[in-house]
């Protein structure tokens, strides 16, 4: 007899789940307890009466819902349904809503509460929940599951297409580290919106994978999460660094270290991605909160994970490790090509290539930008390797600022920046310059009560940065913008039109 074929796509991951442990926990949300055996059973009821509606396989349907019970139901009773599910970030304005639904071609929009249609497009209230059979299942690997739309640098954000066989295989290369991020047996915090890539299957996918129990949060309060956290023996926390900033920032204003130990007691394994963490933050973690902090990197297009310090097994500040398992990574120089003539960058810094079975099938609706004829993802980050051959992140390639000819990675002016005592956040722009092509800005955000000015600034960074690299203006404002998951956006900051009046000469801009 032929043994029935490994599940792939994740609402099968939830049915096999269910087969092998129905009883054991699933969902932790709130006061509401799930089995694998009753999560399976909600996911038919969703999925029968998507069937119900008229939806067939290949739609796409929407969902904006915050990170809870109603979310797993709406997702996977959709993916088992056949359907595409396009997650929607839940900050999205009504006109970003729009534009994700027409670009899509979403039948149906599942969102919070009543709501008018979007783009002519009908909203449903919460999870559709129906008796009757759900439709048969039908576990295609090369399947569409999610499109994934991506904030990118610039423009409109686009749909990454993004299978059941790419996600599964980001699962099985997570779960091949040694120790794997996830076991059958951990309590796994979800406060990562599961609207995003890292919380959707970093998260919940290796969550369903393992058979683990999700305890979920719909969102990241400090003080609520390290209860939680404490209260439910969590053992796994996939974050972001303000997750592990908040809390130490927790720390130093109510119960001090020891309350911060004891609370997070329980976790044995956490992890970092999405943004870069800074080393401070992790040497506290580990030397404060007793917690080692695994720093990965990812992105949308890879389901995400590409790299992570658990697969050298060397956990170090400002390191992104080394590739997982099934997963190839080269760095060449902009715009070279991994399998062509174009010189190698050697140890970088370089464009970050990717290749392997957990990669995009290219942007909504034709495929565009995908992997090229032999595989390979140019990423846009820019890399080198350390001593121990272990890659570091530089910055983003679109992120480059080309003063006279030379490169200006923000990330290093922004490094210099931020050791000064007076500065909480900076984040650094290239605007267009007559003379030099492009100019350095530097946005800066000062400590509370701290003073200083902009020469006082440019100065500083002048003492370690070659003239070129100093900004050449200074902006104060009281706060940078960011994702979800905790990156600074210098795309909005392009859209402050900070070089329109400012001086050349570093005065503080108004």
């Amino acid at each position: 007899m032929t043994p029935p074929a490994a599940p792939t796509g994740l609402a099968a991951l939830v049915r096999d789940a269910a087969r092998r442990r129905p009883d054991a926990p699933a969902v932790v949300d709130g006061d509401t307890r799930l089995s694998w055996g009753e999560l399976d059973a909600l996911v038919d009821r969703s999925a029968a009466a998507l069937a119900a509606r008229g939806l067939r396989r290949g739609d796409r349907m929407a969902v904006q819902l915050p990170n809870g019970v109603a979310w797993l139901r709406a997702v996977l009773g959709a993916l088992r349904a056949g359907l595409v599910v396009v997650p929607v970030n839940t900050a999205y304005t009504d006109a970003e809503v729009a534009h994700v639904l027409t670009d899509s071609g979403a039948s149906l929009l599942v969102a919070a509460g009543e709501r008018e249609p979007v783009a002519g497009v009908p909203v449903l209230a919460g999870p559709p929940d129906a008796d009757g059979d759900p439709p048969a299942d039908d576990d295609d690997p090369a399947a569409l599951s999610f499109l994934a739309y991506t904030s990118g640098t610039t423009g409109r954000p686009r749909g990454a297409m993004l299978t059941a066989a790419a996600l599964r295989a980001n699962q099985e290369q997570c779960l091949a580290l040694d120790p794997p991020p996830v076991r059958s047996d951990d309590r796994v915090l979800l406060v990562l919106p599961l609207f995003h890539v890292y919380g959707l299957n970093a998260g919940f996918g290796l969550v369903a994978a393992t058979g683990a129990c999700a305890v979920l949060l719909p969102a990241f309060d400090p003080r609520a999460a390290l209860g939680v956290v404490e209260r439910e023996r969590v053992t796994a926390v996939p974050g972001v660094p303000p997750m592990y900033q908040a809390w130490l920032a927790v720390a130093d204003a109510e119960g001090g270290d020891t309350r911060l130990r004891a609370a997070l007691a329980s976790v044995r394994m956490a992890s970092s991605g999405a943004a870069p963490l800074p080393e401070e933050t992790w040497t506290a973690m580990r030397d404060r909160a007793g917690v080692r902090v695994w720093e990965g990197y990812g992105l949308t297009e890879a389901c995400p994970v590409v790299a992570s310090t658990l697969a050298t097994g060397r956990a170090k500040p400002a390191c992104i490790g080394g590739p997982l398992p099934g997963v190839e990574v080269a760095l060449r120089e902009a715009g070279g090509d991994p399998d062509g003539g174009d010189p190698d960058a050697g140890e970088g810094p370089g464009e970050l290539w990717v290749r392997g079975p957990n990669l995009f099938a290219g942007f909504w609706p034709d495929g565009a930008d995908g992997p090229d004829a032999a595989g390979w993802l140019a990423t846009g980050d820019l890399a080198h390797r350390d001593a121990d051959g272990d890659l570091r992140l530089v910055d983003r390639r679109s992120d480059l600022v080309l003063v006279s000819g030379f490169n200006v990675y923000p990330a290093e002016v922004e490094r210099v920046l931020d050791a000064h005592p007076a500065v909480a956040e900076s984040a650094v722009i290239g605007v267009p310059d007559a003379r030099t092509g492009a100019a350095v800005v530097a946005v800066v955000v000062t400590v509370p009560g701290a003073e200083v000015d902009a020469a006082a600034l440019r100065a500083h960074a002048a003492a370690s940065l070659a003239r070129y690299k100093v900004p050449t203006t200074v902006v104060f404002r009281p706060a940078l913008p960011h994702s979800l998951t905790g990156k600074v956006s210098r795309a909005r900051l392009r859209e402050l039109g900070l070089e329109t009046g400012e001086p050349a000469t570093g005065e503080v801009a108004p």
